[in-house]
């Protein structure tokens, strides 16, 4: 089985003089650097699942873990950046998942984290009740 990374795009949360996005003329390019990193991902048989998410206030926070269930409007954490989209990739190795999550990073004008997928059986079916 080829290993499996998450390559995570973050942004800021607000829009500052300081952030690192492409200025407001320079998204349309952003955009179409990033579609054609899809197709080359997607060409070259690395590509399993991508997507880009609504921004991080549209989130809702679940915790069900004590007797009364806990929704809580906005994102879990409060930072200064949040996931904004994401690539599932395959790749032989470590060394080409970073190589692609900088082409992606380029593409994107974002910073890009690379996460491998657990292997060895790390997916589980849950026990019958």
């Amino acid at each position: 089985m080829v290993p499996r990374y998450l390559l995570s795009v973050y942004g800021p949360a607000e829009h500052t003089e300081f952030d690192t996005h492409p200025s407001p003329e320079a998204v349309p390019q952003a955009f179409a650097d990033t579609g054609a990193f899809d197709e080359r991902l997607q060409r070259d048989g690395h590509l399993v699942f991508t997507d880009g998410l609504a921004p991080a206030t549209t989130a809702t926070t679940v915790d069900g873990q004590g007797e009364k269930l806990a929704l809580t409007d906005g994102p879990y954490l409060e930072t200064k950046e949040h996931l904004g989209g994401f690539w599932v990739i395959e790749a032989a190795d470590l060394d080409v998942a970073l190589a692609l999550a900088a082409e992606g990073s380029r593409a994107c004008r974002g910073t890009v984290e690379v996460r491998p997928f657990r292997t060895g059986g790390s997916v589980r079916a849950l026990p019958e009740p």
